[in-house]
């Protein structure tokens, strides 16, 4: 079974979790609770600014941000990166540490003090090779009583009535992270 990233490189699926047997994109109201959490929250990030930029630049020259084209990590501790910071975030996670917080609420502030301390990846550092079909499709979804999503919400959280409750959640239970890889 392949895996897939939609909206933005990094977050994985596999494809039948998002993809029909024809090879269009899933409707979210058809997708099982953690898939749906992820694919509801690229809604958000998907427009974001990098963090590495945001980091950068800071909220006063948001503009000068570049839009993320990639994510890593878990939905609400996921650090959003364009193309030109992804090595950085790479490297960190391979080399400087980041490993270590895999899955922890330190995740996203972790590589953000790295970064801010200088946090660099050595000049043409290798990042991941991807390959890309449809960068811009995300899955469509209908915003009824079963599903509902709101644009304005701070974080972007889905609530879904068959969903688990935050409380529910065993914090050392990993549901399939896919982080990058050596490979």
């Amino acid at each position: 079974m392949d895996k897939v990233s939609i909206g933005l490189r990094g977050w994985r699926f596999d494809e039948d979790a998002v993809l029909t047997d024809d090879g269009e994109l899933r409707r979210v109201e058809e997708m099982d609770p953690e898939v749906r959490e992820r694919v509801l929250r690229l809604h958000r990030l998907v427009e974001s600014p990098c963090d590495a930029c945001w980091l950068i630049h800071g909220d006063e020259h948001i503009q000068r941000c570049r839009v993320a084209q990639a994510v890593y990590g878990e939905p609400f501790e996921e650090v959003v990166l364009c193309d030109e910071h992804e090595p950085d975030f790479l490297y960190w996670f391979r080399e400087a540490g980041g490993r270590d917080l895999a899955g922890t609420e330190n995740f996203e502030d972790g590589f953000h003090e790295w970064f801010l301390d200088g946090g660099r990846a050595p000049d043409g550092y290798a990042g991941v090779e991807h390959v890309e079909t449809a960068p811009e499709a995300i899955p469509e979804f209908d915003r009824d009583e079963d599903t509902e999503f709101d644009a304005d919400d701070e974080d972007g959280v889905a609530s879904d009535a068959g969903a688990a409750d935050e409380d529910d959640v065993d914090d050392d239970l990993d549901l399939g992270m896919d982080y990058p890889s050596r490979d």
